[in-house]
């Protein structure tokens, strides 16, 4: 090697490396700005009192009995829906994973339905079929009164159930022949051998999905603002205090008292999730459900029991949309999607708008700093890694609490996009960048590093890998992080409700505002809107990576 070339090399080693920096620079300066700033001027207003800084906000919330009944309120309804829900979860799981029973690809699909809207439409629907003006009411002469706790409830447990089901059933879709073949050589019952080989096999899968539900329900706003009544928990609360009363400084302690279970919840989970060892080894045998007549016909009626419910709220939501006044003219209409309501069919396209905004920058973001993570070193990637999470450990509404708090200050250079729709865009990036980052990580722990060492020795930048070998080995699940994004920022409600004007208002939004106008039906044709909007881009996603020859990358997270 000449002198010439050793200094082109080195000049080269010195670009990767400093390619690298930036990159893992940048993301964890985006993270600090738009994550720990907002977090710390949640923690700092909380102290603001009219004498200076203190506990005095903390000491008049915690003497306040009322306050004290919210936060009751909160732990009763996320802590019964948490153990409600991941019993149902873990029997539909269970069947459609362990047994032969007919219309399993059906219920699949109909289970996962209350992840394409927002939170407050499984509100909407138990309006339409419990509700005082309700079907059940109305055709039966019944009294029902499902406004405050069980309405919050069973709300809930309809929201959360797609979760749940998603990760007992992947904990449940493996497992080894041979110890059920054991057990039934030594004489155990059906009953003895799920006890002591199924459920243990999947108690990390259990544990995991009883943290994510808890995180789900105790920040939930939306159902609870739309059927709680007079039953209020701490995410309506934090609301009031903003939005209604404009006491910043109450919403902040509220902000802060609601981010510490779910922070616990996400550790927890996480730590779950690193200690979980495999279910199936190199000498396994993957398992295969037997048929049995008698057992598959109970689970398939137990199934649809549960996918009644499910697709009923649904399903009554988009009669609602075509009916033309709810209840009392049930003829069909499509009159209520002319949107002649305030501001007509706008906030379904700012939505629009917002969310491919939103996948675009997340596409970005969480693959530059999964691909940093992936290239530094293990002590070196912590802080960038910590930071990458984080977010999943703080409830959207505290994030979009954080935005105000920490950007509406005219001095401050995020301001430049304050009242935007890029702030929404920014806002909705991350508060799930910590899903995107995970799932970014995971595939590019997938590649081997014999290419990029191939191509390095090909004398190829480490910005020329990236784009020519990296990237093009992971498109597929980069499309994927996209439809994500673009899926959460349609249906999310929290995390941008302190964010939104009437010049940037959201179709989910609008859902709520409509519905606490009493305009039911015109709620219900924005949430079909909404759902429709999300299917079909997922729909469309999935038709680009068939054609790609793409089978098996999962678009819902």
């Amino acid at each position: 090697m000449n002198l010439s070339q050793g200094g082109a090399w080195r000049a080269a080693a010195d670009g990767d490396r400093l390619l690298l920096a930036a990159v893992a620079g940048g993301a964890v300066l985006l993270l600090v700005v738009f994550v720990i700033l907002p977090l710390w001027g949640i923690l700092s207003y909380s102290l603001i009192t009219p004498g200076g800084l203190g506990l005095g906000n903390y000491a008049r919330y915690f003497g306040d009995p009322r306050f004290v009944s919210i936060i009751g309120n909160t732990f009763e309804v996320s802590l019964s829906v948490t153990a409600a829900t991941i019993v149902l979860a873990y029997g539909f799981a269970y069947a459609l994973e362990r047994t032969r029973m007919p219309l399993r690809p059906l219920l699949r699909v109909v289970a996962l339905l209350p992840i394409f809207a927002p939170s407050l439409v499984q509100a909407l629907g138990l309006q339409f079929l419990l509700g005082r003006n309700g079907l059940v009411n109305r055709t039966f002469g019944t009294e029902l009164d499902i406004y405050g706790f069980w309405g919050i409830f069973v709300a809930d447990l309809l929201y959360a159930f797609p979760h749940a089901f998603l990760i007992l059933s992947t904990a449940l879709a493996v497992g080894d022949q041979r110890l059920y073949e054991s057990a039934e050589a030594l004489g155990a019952s059906a009953w003895r051998s799920f006890r002591t080989v199924t459920l243990p096999a999947t108690r990390y899968g259990i544990a995991s999905a009883t943290f994510v539900v808890f995180t789900i329900v105790i920040t939930d706003f939306g159902n609870p603002v739309v059927i709680g009544g007079n039953y209020s928990v701490l995410a309506v609360e934090i609301y009031n205090q903003v939005s209604g009363q404009a006491n910043f400084s109450m919403g902040a302690v509220i902000g802060v008292l609601l981010l510490f279970p779910a922070a616990l919840a996400v550790v927890a989970e996480r730590w779950i999730a690193r200690h979980q060892h495999a279910a199936v080894g190199a000498q396994s045998v993957p398992l295969r459900a037997r048929p049995n007549r008698r057992r598959d016909l109970l689970w398939l009626c137990y199934c649809l029991l549960v996918g009644a419910a499910i697709l009923a709220v649904v399903a009554v939501v988009v009669y609602a949309s075509f009916v033309r006044l709810w209840p009392y003219n049930l003829s069909l209409s499509l009159r209520h999607y002319a949107f002649d309501v305030q501001n007509g069919i706008a906030p379904l396209w700012t939505s629009i708008q917002v969310a491919f905004v939103t996948a675009g920058i997340a596409v970005v973001v969480v693959t530059l700093a999964a691909y940093a993570n992936h290239q530094l070193s293990e002590a070196v990637k912590r802080p960038l890694y910590f930071l990458s999470i984080l977010p999943a450990a703080v409830p959207g509404m505290v994030l979009g609490l954080g935005y105000i708090l920490a950007f509406n200050d005219p001095a401050h250079p995020v301001y430049a996009i304050y009242d935007t729709m890029l702030i929404i865009a920014v806002c909705n990036v991350y508060h799930y960048h910590a899903q995107g980052f995970l799932l970014a990580t995971t595939n590019m722990k997938q590649i081997s590093r014999t290419f990029e060492e191939a191509s390095a020795t090909l004398g190829a930048t480490r910005l020329g890998t990236l784009l020519r070998v990296t990237l093009p080995m992971i498109w597929p699940s980069v499309l994927a992080i996209g439809a994500f994004f673009f899926m959460r920022a349609m249906v999310t409600l929290s995390a941008v409700i302190f964010l939104i004007t009437p010049s940037t208002q959201l179709a989910a939004v609008s859902v709520l505002y409509l519905d606490d106008r009493g305009a039911l039906n015109q709620a219900a044709a924005f949430a079909v809107c909404i759902m429709a909007t999300v299917i079909g881009f997922l729909l469309a996603t999935q038709a680009v990576l068939r054609l790609a020859g793409v089978r098996q990358v999962s678009l819902i997270r």
